[in-house]
């Protein structure tokens, strides 16, 4: 079985200037920089708990399914993924589990992980060092467009932020239980943003988690939307290479995914102000 992956090579660069294009006077979130490794980690964790709550109000969550995973900061060849069987909503840092590249629980809650889950995001992680952070669930409106192995079409501004950024993984090998069958799927991923895994659903990867979870949010959203116009049975404008092109390295930056991420993180702490992340 043979792993067959449709993208297009990007032969371009993002806008230096990141959020900063969206913002006319100081940007309201910025990436923290931090000198302790072990800081940045209680950081991270935090913000990935946060991610987990984001999509539990957004309803991606399906029985055990579903994973986010970051690498980790102190030591780069391991990282951190949720534990089996923990509602997202409920999830904190402290839940989190540490795991390295052979799959030994090496620190954290230490309970147990998601066997796919860990195949899946391990080879994703050895594969691209510039990857922090990767989300997979099985999303309704996500997993319901993948299912007919196709690429987002650029019916909207915010699918321009997959622009020519996007794989389709076209050889679903059944539940990812195989070391194989996670190696295909970061083949198929490249040096994309995301990966639309055929009859199974999305994953994103990003430099932070925040990143990563707001472009599985925003895909998500997208694969609704086509789905929405494809039943319309009209033909839809596509957005032409140039604008598509244009709002793509104004958008899809490092900067400005991680702001996009923050008010629905912002609004996460504000309903839980004693929740202890």
């Amino acid at each position: 079985m043979s792993a067959t992956a449709t993208s297009t090579s990007r032969g371009y660069s993002l806008n230096a200037q990141g959020a900063q294009n969206i913002s006319m006077g100081e940007i309201p979130f910025k990436i923290p920089q931090f000198a302790d490794p072990y800081a940045k980690r209680q950081w991270m964790l935090e913000h990935m708990a946060g991610a987990f709550r984001v999509f539990a109000r957004k309803d991606y969550t399906e029985g055990s399914a579903g994973h986010i995973s970051l690498r980790d900061p102190v030591d780069p060849n391991t990282f951190w993924i949720n534990p089996l069987g923990v509602h997202y909503a409920l999830l904190k840092a402290s839940d989190m589990v540490h795991v390295d590249e052979e799959g030994h629980v090496i620190g954290g809650s230490r309970k147990a992980v998601n066997a796919a889950g860990f195949r899946i995001h391990s080879a994703i992680h050895k594969a691209r060092p510039d990857v922090h952070a990767a989300c997979h669930t099985h999303s309704i409106y996500g997993k319901t467009y993948s299912a007919f192995g196709a690429p987002l079409e650029m019916i909207n501004q915010d699918a321009c932020i997959f622009y020519q950024a996007h794989a389709v993984y076209n050889d679903f090998g059944g539940i990812v239980l195989e070391q194989e069958e996670g190696e295909k799927i970061a083949q198929a991923l490249g040096d994309n943003k995301a990966v639309i895994l055929k009859n199974h659903g999305l994953l994103t990867v990003g430099s932070t988690v925040d990143e990563a979870a707001y472009l599985f949010t925003v895909m998500e959203r997208s694969c609704q939307a086509q789905l929405m116009a494809d039943a319309s049975k009209k033909t839809p404008a596509i957005i032409p290479h140039e604008d598509a092109l244009y709002t793509y390295n104004h958008t899809s930056d490092p900067d400005s995914l991680y702001l996009e991420f923050q008010p629905d993180y912002e609004y996460e702490l504000h309903q839980n102000p004693e929740f202890k992340w």
